[in-house]
């Protein structure tokens, strides 16, 4: 049986956020799932470079080393830690196709506020949010090597500079990356990311679907007491 390898983004400032995405997942998967969470003090010396005073998170640049963890073989999931799957992720998954390098849910907005979780700026730039869920075909991005990964700029990265052009990038339904808050409520949508904060901050615990991601942190830490 096929399996979906997932790599997420891990932030030690949101260990919840990791936990309660894979749960949703689990929830409603109808394949086997891998999960590989990307968090640097597990990644020895393969991810060197320095923070930048922009990234708002610890996985802003080590996310395109899932190509590479993947040994640049099949398929892989990347996503962002601080989103909720409604839906189940074998549809996801049954979306590649191998005419693309990478697919991505490609976003045209601009940013409604200037300041996103912790006070961090929201920085603004072409194909903003295009990398937070990308379908890799992994031999297809054998250029995402340690040495690019660790020196290319931030946009080089995130506007996928490292394809030969932007026909590589294949589109997938807005719905498996719905903006929280940048986009209208939508009960349709099948996995929601809540770029700006997610619930588990206290100034975004009322937002769009923040009570699906707390019922979804409590299945995780459900414990049956008796038989």
């Amino acid at each position: 049986m096929d399996s979906a390898r997932v790599c997420i983004g891990f932030d030690s400032k949101e260990v919840v956020a990791y936990h309660v995405l894979c749960q949703s997942i689990l929830d409603r998967a109808s394949i086997p799932v891998q999960f590989v969470p990307i968090v640097l003090s597990n990644l020895g010396g393969i991810f060197t470079r320095e923070r930048n005073a922009l990234q708002s998170t610890e996985f802003s640049f080590s996310r395109f080393l899932t190509p590479l963890l993947s040994d640049y073989q099949g398929w892989s999931l990347f996503l962002d830690c601080d989103m909720l799957f409604r839906a189940d992720i074998a549809e996801l998954w049954a979306l590649r196709d191998d005419r693309y390098a990478v697919q991505v849910v490609k976003h045209d907005y601009q940013p409604k506020v200037e300041t996103k979780f912790l006070g961090q700026t929201q920085t603004k730039y072409e194909k903003k949010n295009w990398s937070s869920a990308m379908l890799f075909n992994n031999a297809r991005c054998t250029a995402l090597t340690q040495d690019y990964v660790n020196t290319a700029t931030g946009l080089q990265l995130h506007q996928f500079k490292w394809l030969d052009g932007d026909e590589n990038i294949g589109e997938i339904p807005a719905a498996w990356n719905w903006l929280v808050n940048e986009y209208d409520y939508d009960p349709n949508a099948k996995n929601v990311h809540f770029t700006d904060g997610g619930p588990y901050f206290d100034e975004y615990r009322n937002d769009d679907y923040a009570e699906e991601w707390f019922a979804a942190r409590d299945r995780m830490l459900h414990v049956q007491q008796r038989v």
